[in-house]
């Protein structure tokens, strides 16, 4: 089965997973982040997020949590669609003040935000293993950046039915640091 073929029956499967959730547990899964992955957290480490789209693992509580405990945030800004994946302070994780549409049609950090280099990286995923290998959406962004940051603490948060038993790999996969579900985390990869 190729990636593409892959994405499709995973993303398949976490809109039908997501469907089935009542709102009422939508809204209290990753509500905090669990005491294993505060673990991979340095103090006053930056920490990246993205913005959830309909059906991938919710990050607003994540960021709210994170920015309470005084921790900068940064969120992914395109310039456009064909340029890298950059980082940019993200203020208001309560209301969203700071954040305009880009042009993926995802809310980012306005164009004049400052940069910000985070330490730690919630990634999104399409599917991760149990070791921490995980298959994006398809466009690269994630492991470009990753691979032009090393040792960034780079964890994915998703659905448990996200979990396949094994995934192609080629040379450009970045691996995770760990894996948090709402049943448990998955990790700490060495």
């Amino acid at each position: 089965m190729t990636k593409d073929d892959l994405r499709r029956q995973l993303r398949t499967a976490r809109r039908d997973h997501v469907a089935a959730l009542p709102a009422s547990m939508r809204t209290l899964v990753f509500m905090r982040p669990p005491a294993p992955l505060l673990e991979l957290v340095p103090d006053g480490a930056v920490v990246g997020l993205y913005r959830a789209t309909a059906n991938e693992a919710p990050t607003a509580a994540y960021a709210r949590y994170f920015i309470e405990q005084g921790h900068d945030l940064a969120l992914p800004r395109f310039a456009d669609t064909h340029s890298a994946m950059e980082f940019a302070r993200f203020t208001d994780p309560f209301a969203e003040s700071d954040l305009e549409s880009g042009p993926f049609g995802v809310m980012q950090p306005a164009g004049d935000t400052d940069t910000l280099e985070p330490g730690v990286l919630i990634v999104p995923l399409v599917g991760f293993t149990a070791s921490g290998a995980r298959l994006g959406q398809g466009g690269g962004h994630y492991d470009r950046w990753l691979a032009d940051h090393p040792g960034t603490i780079a964890i994915g948060l998703a659905w448990d039915s996200q979990m396949v038993d094994d995934l192609p790999s080629e040379a450009h996969d970045i691996p995770l640091s760990a894996v948090v579900t709402p049943t448990r985390i998955y990790g700490p990869f060495a």
